[in-house]
């Protein structure tokens, strides 16, 4: 079993069934349920997914998505003072974008195994507290 944490767009790619990605999405937390991965995002994921939802123009949709979220995520990673450290640090060394330092911070603070994302900028990016960061579509799982 391993800690898995998802990047915003992988949710955002299943939940709103994209062309390209909701399928290899669909595919791989299959696998995690076969595995018993633990799946895993920040809370900052929450407010990404929502947003979208919000710019759209169907807020009927933000329960049901909050409701989705919270039924397959095991676990929901706050954003706490200590986890604001590692952001800064996070920024300060790879100097990714504000966003992503979330998302690393987020999954460093929690000890992840795998950060999973699409973001060619934060494969193979160096985090303590971040086993693996790899791309939707390596073949880890």
């Amino acid at each position: 079993m391993s800690r898995v944490y998802w990047d915003s767009m992988l949710f955002i790619y299943w939940l709103e069934d994209h062309a390209k990605y909701a399928k290899q999405v669909d595919a791989i937390h299959s696998r995690m349920k076969q595995r018993q991965d633990q799946l895993t995002t920040g809370a900052f994921t929450l407010g990404e997914v929502l947003a979208g939802v919000y710019r759209k123009g169907h807020p009927e949709l933000a329960d049901r998505f909050r409701a989705m979220l919270r039924s397959i995520v095991a676990e929901i990673i706050p954003f706490t003072a200590e986890t604001a450290d590692h952001y800064a640090r996070i920024r300060g060394a790879l100097g990714v974008s504000p966003a992503d330092a979330i998302h690393l911070a987020s999954a460093a603070h929690a000890g992840t195994d795998l950060f999973l994302t699409n973001d060619k900028n934060l494969a193979g990016k160096i985090v303590p507290g971040i086993q693996f960061i790899a791309m939707l579509d390596t073949p880890i799982l």
